[in-house]
């Protein structure tokens, strides 16, 4: 008997094996800054979370063949191109990354949809209306072949910005009164800083206002669950030349050589109000000359029953204020959102362990191939990222006509 029964456990069948899974080959156009940080976001993903799909860096591309190398041996993708036509036909790539200058994003977006592509694009989502609905319209038409198309609002991903929208949509603030948002930076104080495309409407369509301003319109949209309706606005360039660059043409950096001088075709700041659709009030300001501030994102959102704010350069905490509390104690008090019950902190550290601004590309890349592998509907999809375009152009019409309100269409 016992010769029987180890021959049985000699014969029996083991226990198949795990498969691995599906590969998401990503292809991405441009490497500077936001190239960088998407890479880390997709380099990361799959390592910190249980993902249906495995991310590989398939492929990279930029028009600087030596640059673009360096860029895939530092960043980990496999192979390097110089057209990003021919990334888009590369059998290996099934999503295309877009992390150029937005006169390039509705051209590569709607070619790579068109080529049966998933795609994620950078914010804003182009530099015009026009631009962002024939990219939605191009969305539109690939999810009926179960494309997905996501913009890049990264801020979103910030696990306090995700669990304040949780609590506004639980009711916790009641019906909102006000939302204030505020992006500051400082990178451009100094007149002497080089012309960059940045600085250039050609490429970059506008600039604190699309640059900043996209990313405080998508939040308090995003937060409040509700449309910015209309605005009412001013802008200002304050150094309107600049040295034009000899080197480098990076967003945020890049030599010259203080003789040739170039004219600066975008705004410095931009100021405005605006309501939202269910009628509470809404301000923003966007500039790059805030001296002293280096990412000051701001947000506070006051509601009849609370308030919520927020900043970005403290963007582990969440501060809250329960307005139902006897008003011996209530205020506003902190919170650490840092617990596994958080949302996506149940693959970090303890409690307690910050994250970063490198964690929120992560956290998209997550979302981005969840989203794919799950057939769900995409967020913040391309029709989020042309409203948001609405806003800033009624922002911009605003402007041009001395401030007067101007309706957002929806």
């Amino acid at each position: 008997m016992a010769r029987r029964e180890e021959t049985e456990q000699e014969t029996e069948a083991p226990p198949p094996a795990q498969q691995p899974p599906a590969t998401l080959g990503v292809g991405m156009v441009g490497y500077a800054f936001m190239g960088a940080a998407h890479s880390q976001g997709w380099r990361t993903a799959g390592h910190v979370f249980d993902l249906p799909m495995r991310p590989a860096l398939a492929a990279i591309c930029g028009r600087d063949r030596a640059a673009v190398e360096t860029a895939a041996a530092r960043h980990g993708w496999a192979a390097a191109e110089t057209d990003w036509r021919a990334l888009i036909a590369r059998d290996d790539v099934q999503l295309v990354d877009i992390c150029t200058p937005g006169d390039s994003h509705a051209e590569i977006a709607i070619a790579a949809l068109e080529a049966g592509k998933h795609v994620l694009c950078e914010k804003p989502l182009a530099n015009s209306v026009a631009e962002a609905e024939a990219m939605a319209d191009a969305a539109e038409r690939a999810a009926a072949r179960g494309q997905v198309a996501i913009v890049g609002f990264n801020y979103r991903k910030v696990p306090a910005i995700t669990y304040a929208r949780t609590l506004i949509a639980d009711g916790r603030l009641g019906r909102l009164r006000h939302v204030r948002a505020t992006y500051l930076q400082d990178w451009l104080v100094d007149p002497e800083s080089p012309l960059t495309w940045r600085l250039e409407r050609e490429h970059a369509g506008s600039g604190a206002l699309g640059d900043l301003g996209a990313h405080i319109v998508d939040l308090a949209q995003y937060l409040a669950g509700e449309l910015v309706v209309g605005v009412s606005a001013v802008t200002e360039t304050f150094v309107r030349e600049r040295p034009v660059l000899t080197g480098a043409s990076a967003g945020l950096s890049g030599a010259a050589d203080g003789t040739a001088r170039g004219a600066v075709t975008v705004d410095d700041a931009a100021l405005f109000t605006g309501r939202l659709a269910s009628g509470a009030l809404a301000s923003f300001e966007a500039t790059r000359m805030a001296a002293g501030r280096k990412n000051a994102l701001r947000l506070e959102i006051n509601g009849e029953l609370g308030s919520i704010a927020f900043d970005l350069e403290r963007l582990n905490e969440l501060s809250f204020h329960d307005h139902t509390e006897p008003a011996t104690s209530a205020g506003f008090r902190r919170i650490l959102v840092t617990e596994p019950e958080h949302p996506y902190l149940e693959a970090w550290w303890p409690p307690g362990h910050a994250l970063g601004y490198e964690h929120t590309f992560v956290h998209q890349a997550r979302d981005v191939v969840r989203t794919i592998a799950g057939g769900t509907a995409p967020v913040p999809s391309f029709a989020d990222g042309l409203q948001v375009q609405r806003v800033l152009a009624a922002v911009e019409e605003s402007a041009a006509k001395n401030s007067v309100h101007t309706p957002v269409p929806f």
